[in-house]
């Protein structure tokens, strides 16, 4: 396996408040590497300083061998990122927003296959706001891929989703992975980490607790689920 992201002791503050503190993990090329842990846990600053939105306090971080602050235009082509709570108007058209985003990239994907891909052919015209939570995860999931990027970052992605619509949204993750494309998946929902990924680093108090495989996880804590196993780790439920 190849390291295609690598951090290392990052640490980032906002004022007298330590969200993240000596984090550690490398994600191996076509993995799903899941970073779990409860609300406030420091998940989404640690991915927000991944792909050079924020600035870390100290530590290093490498995706694909670049520096996220240093070489932040070459990785936003090849990095995918679908943040937590990522809205668009709601009048902006699937389709435009596809073409939007298909413009900022020199080699972009096929808008009609990739809508094809994700179950939205005949949403092409359709309002963003007229679309199902569903549908929305499957365009920001569509936006993150347009640009054929070698990695993909997902901040909570089935949240607010019915059953239904997140198994649909587990199926598409595996197939994009299937596709080539390693992923990050940020969650604090322990099914979806079970199910998804290869990886898990348990993050909590803006600390690593255990970089593992869900199965090593259940196993070393001896538990029958990864949420048993998470609540013996941390003391807490996510």
């Amino acid at each position: 396996m190849t390291g295609v992201i690598e951090v290392e002791h990052l640490h980032k503050s906002y004022g007298g408040t330590v969200a993240v503190d000596d984090v550690s993990f490398t994600v191996d090329q076509g993995e799903i590497f899941g970073i779990l842990g409860r609300n406030g846990a420091g998940k989404t600053t640690t991915v927000e300083c991944l792909v050079g939105l924020r600035k870390p306090d100290r530590g290093t971080i490498r995706v694909l061998g670049r520096d996220p602050q240093r070489d932040h235009a070459e990785l936003t082509r090849r990095v995918g990122v679908q943040l937590q709570d990522s809205q668009l108007p709601e009048r902006l058209r699937v389709g435009e927003a596809m073409r939007l985003y298909q413009s900022f990239y020199p080699d972009p994907a096929d808008i009609k296959d990739l809508l094809g891909q994700l179950g939205l052919t005949n949403k092409e015209k359709t309002p963003y706001g007229k679309l199902s939570g569903g549908q929305k995860q499957r365009l920001s999931i569509a936006l993150a891929l347009v640009g054929r990027p070698r990695i993909a970052v997902l901040d909570e992605l089935t949240t607010g989703l019915d059953p239904h619509a997140r198994r649909d949204t587990w199926d598409l993750i595996s197939d994009v992975r299937d596709s080539g494309v390693t992923i990050v998946l940020v969650t604090h929902f322990m099914p979806e980490a079970e199910r998804l990924c290869d990886r898990i680093a348990v993050i909590d108090a803006g600390r690593v607790l255990v970089t593992a495989s869900p199965a090593e996880l259940i196993s070393e804590a001896g538990e029958p689920t990864l949420e048993d196993a998470f609540v013996s780790l941390t003391g807490r439920t996510a």
